[in-house]
């Protein structure tokens, strides 16, 4: 069973249990299944670039191959930040205190691109924070399912029927231009699983 979420707020804990929600669980999900000539079900595979391997689903989650070739286990892999040098791994924040902020202005947390949302479940929550939450007040919060080498962030959010969320995303840094001058577009979106809010 996870452990749960736990936040410090004036030096009163609270916690909550909690629930992934994705596409599948509010919309239900289809798979379309490839069979052979024979009847038997396919298995997805991936061809290297030099045509010598062939790659099935889930062995790159142990490792990958640099560009010689040459294959790097998971264990070995250190992240890096934006100048080249080694970041200190985050520790999963699930289980362990940590300091809730806020009430934040709900303009700052318009500019939070969301990429999870769980569905929490009060175990233990200080009267005062369910009173704002349940007042449209939001709060931030560090969190990290996982251990790994990003500093992740939540929100804690209730719907108007009272339901509390922790929605899991990052600040989004807005680049300004000048008139007459195009925008700089990444077309890269690394988070697939956009969710309808309103199902909410």
């Amino acid at each position: 069973m996870a452990k749960s979420i736990v936040v410090e707020r004036g030096g009163v804990e609270s916690s909550f249990a909690f629930r992934k929600i994705d596409r599948s669980k509010l919309y239900g999900r289809r798979r379309r299944i490839h069979l052979d000539p024979a009847g038997r079900t396919c298995a997805r595979a991936s061809l290297t670039d030099d045509g010598s391997l062939i790659l099935r689903q889930g062995m790159t989650a142990q490792g990958y191959f640099d560009e010689t070739g040459r294959w790097v286990s998971q264990k070995d892999l250190v992240g890096l930040d934006a100048q080249g040098q080694p970041l200190e791994p985050q520790p999963s924040t699930l289980g362990q205190a940590v300091p809730l902020e806020g009430p934040i202005p709900a303009r700052d947390f318009l500019s939070v691109r969301v990429y999870s949302v769980y569905a929490l479940e009060p175990e233990q929550v200080d009267d005062e924070l369910a009173s704002g939450l349940r007042n449209g007040e939001i709060y931030r919060l560090p969190f990290n399912y996982r251990p790994g080498w990003d500093e992740g962030s939540a929100w804690l959010v209730a719907s108007m029927e009272g339901d509390l969320f922790a929605l899991v995303g990052r600040q989004v840094e807005h680049d300004w231009c000048a008139p007459h001058q195009l925008p700089q577009i990444d077309d890269e979106d690394e988070f697939e699983d956009d969710l309808d809010f309103e199902m909410f």
